[in-house]
């Protein structure tokens, strides 16, 4: 089993790197549908979350496309907003963190769906405005197994007018602070299979390599696309669990 893990986390760790996101976004209902508990499937994905963040974002900053500055007040607000999820998970049912997490992702389809490709606009990099977010989006994302980035790149993109380049470059590197603080906020409330989660970040070191060198060749408009395509797929699955339990 934790071989196989393993093996899957090559793919979680591709999808990392080039779609910027912690994992979580796949890796979570993947594991429900293999049987595990959601609370548990978050814990697995938090902690492979640290593996594939802290390896991709380096290969994003010798890339230059890590907005290092902006990246760290995004991640000092996720070291607060996760640090919440340990009591959100314990106490709330299942169906709620399901609930959150569709309700979450439709909003992120829909803004980054009507987003433009290309910024007219300077973007927005107040630290207060980007310490608030990074709370929010910490918050709400650990609590539901993802790292973020599936939140916080439509928030970049479509609200705060970013690059969607830098912007995907930038929340891997916020994905490190908020697993961090998520991962030891669940591990106290018992909620993480070491040596699941052990297994999937190995796997994922390796993907995530090539996941970052490849978005860094594709077109904005492809990477978007994909983007999408990802986000509503992961919609399509939350919302079939949410409706047979």
């Amino acid at each position: 089993m934790l071989v196989g893990l393993a093996f899957f986390g090559v793919l979680v760790g591709f999808s990392s790197g080039f779609f910027g996101i912690g994992g979580g976004t796949i890796l979570v209902p993947s594991l429900i549908y293999l049987g595990y508990d959601i609370k548990m499937a978050i814990g697995i994905s938090v902690m492979q979350m640290i593996f594939s963040s802290m390896f991709g974002s380096y290969v994003n900053y010798k890339a230059g496309v890590l907005q290092f500055n902006s990246g760290l007040f995004l991640g000092f607000g996720a070291l607060f907003g996760a640090a919440l999820s340990g009591p959100i998970v314990n106490y709330l049912p299942q169906i709620a963190l399901l609930i959150m997490f569709a309700i979450t992702l439709a909003l992120s389809i829909y803004k980054f769906f009507t987003a433009p490709l290309e910024p007219k606009s300077a973007p927005n990099e107040s630290k207060i405005v980007l310490f608030i977010v990074g709370v929010i989006i910490g918050a709400i994302a650990i609590s539901t197994g993802t790292g973020g980035a599936i939140f916080l790149t439509p928030a970049l993109v479509g609200f705060m007018n970013w690059d969607i380049r830098k912007a995907v470059g930038t929340t891997l590197f916020f994905i490190i602070f908020g697993s961090i603080s998520g991962f030891i906020s669940l591990s106290a409330n018992g909620l993480v299979d070491y040596p699941a989660g052990f297994a999937v970040g190995l796997g994922s070191l390796a993907g995530v390599y090539f996941g970052v060198k490849v978005s860094h060749k594709v077109s904005k408009t492809v990477q978007k696309r994909a983007l999408l395509i990802l986000y509503i797929i992961m919609f399509i699955l939350t919302l079939n669990k949410i409706i047979n339990g």
